[in-house]
């Protein structure tokens, strides 16, 4: 994803400092303690690891979405173990990431002991990047899928209108010899964030992303922002795959629908009001333990065909540089996030 900083005068600052500084800011703007820990230790991890999308250029959207009373920052989610290898969380009202880590440990007891486990939350707002969801159970030998629909923005293949959200899928699974295999993906044709992006830094996107208000297909990210639409990838299979999504998201969990929620009586508001799941599956009941092997060996073949860059390796990477150099961060948004934190 593109930095939001490259032609600007820089700072660097630890990924632990810039966690409690978002952890603060978090506080200051109506969040309880619990909930500020788990968004600033999300934000700070995207940034680290390059999602710049999703990191702190989504705190604006935190902040205003908090002001407008749109998202209660201090819900308590409600687990309740509702079967073998079924766990449902309500939010309450709240953000998906406190919400899921309140039944992680349950759904990863279930997992292991019926072999697979579905977290069906409801009642949420997710607002960041859907990979820190399901990595942190590859890390702990399991495969994790996860989906979470958002906002109305995508036209469905062949439709007149935007009907999806976004609509990610995001995928993790451990490997013998190296980090988990993990990807995250947009079943639009780019990432609404991105678009926000590039609009920001007066940079046209590549053909095929979106239309304008009249549905005539623009490389201008203004335009799809202002009345316009994105479109699905891969046309039909990726609307095919949007929909899925929506089903699971939200259908599955008791959620809404992509267009089943109505921001503009509340402004400020920036976050989706949908629902997520996350299906957590224990690989030693099926393959057995030599699962991290295999997926180690479809790694050495992907190399071998010449596929060099694994799906996360990206990541990775900027997370070893993050973690030795620091987190680059333009001297503007770090002063602003200085700033909030202090108001």
């Amino acid at each position: 994803m593109p930095s939001t900083h490259d032609s600007q005068t820089t700072r660097t600052i630890s990924f632990a400092d810039l966690t409690e500084l978002l952890r603060q800011i978090f506080v200051r703007h109506g969040t309880s303690p619990e909930v500020a820990q788990v968004l600033a230790a999300n934000c700070a991890a995207a940034e680290r690891d390059g999602s710049h999308s999703h990191g702190v250029f989504r705190i604006k959207g935190y902040l205003s979405s908090l002001a407008a009373g749109w998202v209660d920052g201090r819900a308590e989610p409600k687990v309740e173990d509702v079967g073998a290898a079924f766990v449902r969380v309500d939010a309450m009202g709240g953000f998906a990431q406190p919400a899921m880590q309140a039944a992680k440990a349950l759904v990863m007891d279930k997992a292991r002991s019926a072999g697979i486990a579905i977290l069906a939350i409801r009642n949420s707002h997710h607002f960041a990047a859907l990979w820190p969801d399901v990595e942190p159970f590859a890390q702990e030998g399991l495969v994790a899928l996860s989906v979470v629909n958002s906002m109305t923005c995508v036209v469905p293949h062949d439709g007149q209108k935007p009907l999806f959200g976004t609509n990610p899928i995001a995928f993790a699974a451990p490997r013998a010899d190296g980090q988990p295999i993990v990807f995250d993906m947009a079943t639009s044709a780019i990432a609404h964030g991105d678009v926000q992006i590039a609009a920001r830094e007066g940079r046209m996107l590549p053909p095929g992303m979106g239309v304008d208000r009249n549905g005539q297909p623009t490389e201008d990210p203004k335009a799809i922002l202002d009345g316009g639409a994105l479109l699905p990838f891969g046309g039909y299979k990726g609307s095919a795959l949007s929909m899925m999504v929506e089903l699971l998201s939200a259908a599955l969990t008791g959620g809404h629908f992509s267009f089943e929620f109505d921001m503009s009586k509340s402004p400020g508001a920036q976050t989706p009001w949908t629902g997520q799941v996350i299906i957590v599956i224990d690989p030693d009941k099926g393959g057995g333990q030599a699962f991290a092997e295999r997926s180690e060996e479809l790694v050495r073949q992907m190399h071998g065909v010449g596929q060099q860059r694994m799906p996360g390796d990206r990541r990775y990477r900027q997370r070893e540089r993050s973690l030795k150099d620091g987190i680059a961060l333009s001297a503007e948004d770090l002063d602003r996030l200085e700033a909030l934190a202090r108001v």
